[in-house]
C-alpha cells in the first residue's frame, strides 16, 4: 500500500511539473551561433518539455553555441516543428544512423560516440533533459574558454584517481548481491591495459552534464577502454545500462586539466535543499519530483526566460 501511495504521489508531482514546464513554449526562441560550441542531448517525445527547459536555461546563461540533438527514435513531426521554432532549427541526428562499432549498442552509447565524433571540430556539452540551470555558470564558461573538459561529480567525494586506487575503493565499497556494471568494472580497473597509455585515471562522475573539449582522438580511447572492459568483466555484463557513463567518466578523467565541477554548486538532487547560490541541478530519477523542487526550478527559469 505504501509503495502504491508513493507511485501515485510521483505521478501527481510529474503532472504538476509538466503543467509548469508547458510555459516554456511561451518563452522567446534562442538564437544559435556557429561559434565552436555545441549543446548536445539525446531526447525523445516524452521529454520534449523538460528538455526545452534544460537547454534554454543553459543557453540563457552561456549566451553562445548551437544545438544538436540525437533523436532516440520517438520524436514526431510536431516535436521537430517545436524544436525548430524554439532552438533555431537545430541539427537532429537519427539514432539509427549512429554506428557504435566495437562498442555496445543502446544504453546511451550512441550518444557518447556521437559526442566524440562531434568534438573533433567543436567543444561539446552533453546535457540531460532533467537538468536546470538556475544562475551564472562561470566555471563552465571558463572551461570552454580554456579548452578543458569537465564533468558533474557523481558525489561530493569524487576525484580523479589512478586505476589501482579506483579498484581498491570499489572493492572496499562493494556489498552483497547483484553487482552493478559500474562497480564491476571499477573493481577490475587495476588490470586494465591500453597500449600507449601507461598512466590512466578515472573519476566517478555523472554523464548527465559533461563538457568535451575539442580533440582529434575522437572515439579511439573510448573504444579501447570498452574493449578492455569487455575482456575484464565479459560482454554481457559490459552491455548493461551504465557502461556508457563509466566510459564518459574515463575519457574525461584522462583529459589534460579535466575539471570536476564543485559539488556545492553543480549537484545531483537527492531530496535536500537547493541553496540560493547553486546555479545547476540535475534532478536524477530517484527524487526527481520530490517536494516539487523540480517544478519550482522550472518555474523560476521559465520566468527569467520570459523576461
Amino acid at each position: 500500500m505504501l509503495m502504491l501511495r508513493h507511485k501515485i504521489e510521483r505521478k501527481l508531482r510529474e503532472a504538476q511539473f509538466l503543467r509548469e514546464a508547458r510555459a516554456v513554449l511561451r518563452t522567446p526562441p534562442l538564437r544559435a551561433a556557429d561559434d565552436g560550441l555545441v549543446l548536445f542531448s539525446m531526447i525523445g517525445t516524452k521529454v520534449l518539455l523538460p528538455y526545452l527547459v534544460a537547454v534554454k536555461s543553459l543557453h540563457a546563461q552561456l549566451r553562445r553555441g548551437r544545438v544538436v540533438i540525437l533523436d532516440d527514435g520517438t520524436l514526431t513531426d510536431a516535436d521537430n516543428a517545436v524544436l525548430a521554432e524554439h532552438l533555431d532549427s537545430p541539427r537532429i541526428i537519427p539514432i539509427a544512423s549512429v554506428d557504435t562499432g566495437p562498442c555496445p549498442v543502446g544504453g546511451t552509447w550512441e550518444r557518447l560516440l556521437t559526442i566524440l565524433d562531434l568534438r573533433r571540430d567543436h567543444y561539446v556539452i552533453q546535457l540531460d533533459s532533467d537538468t536546470v540551470t538556475l544562475g551564472p555558470v562561470d566555471e563552465i564558461a571558463e572551461a570552454i574558454a580554456a579548452g578543458c573538459s569537465f564533468t558533474l561529480r557523481g558525489g561530493w567525494d569524487a576525484e580523479v584517481l589512478p586505476l589501482a586506487q579506483v579498484s581498491d575503493r570499489a572493492r572496499a565499497a562493494a556489498g552483497p548481491g547483484r553487482v552493478h556494471v559500474q562497480s564491476a568494472i571499477e573493481q577490475a580497473m587495476e588490470a586494465m591495459a591500453i597500449p600507449g597509455r601507461p598512466d590512466l585515471h578515472y573519476a566517478r562522475g555523472c554523464s548527465g552534464f559533461a563538457g568535451f573539449a575539442p580533440g582529434s582522438d575522437g572515439r579511439a580511447l573510448a573504444e579501447a577502454f570498452s574493449a578492455e572492459a569487455e575482456r575484464l568483466i565479459g560482454a554481457a555484463k559490459w552491455s548493461e545500462w551504465g557502461s556508457e557513463q563509466v566510459t564518459s567518466n574515463f575519457v574525461i578523467a584522462n583529459e589534460v586539466d579535466a575539471l570536476l565541477l564543485p559539488y556545492d554548486r553543480y549537484l545531483n538532487y537527492w531530496d535536500e535543499p537547493v541553496g540560493a547560490t547553486v546555479p545547476f541541478v540535475h534532478f536524477v530519477g530517484t527524487h526527481r519530483y520530490t517536494r516539487g523542487a523540480y517544478a519550482q526550478a522550472a518555474r523560476q527559469v521559465i520566468g527569467a526566460l520570459g523576461r
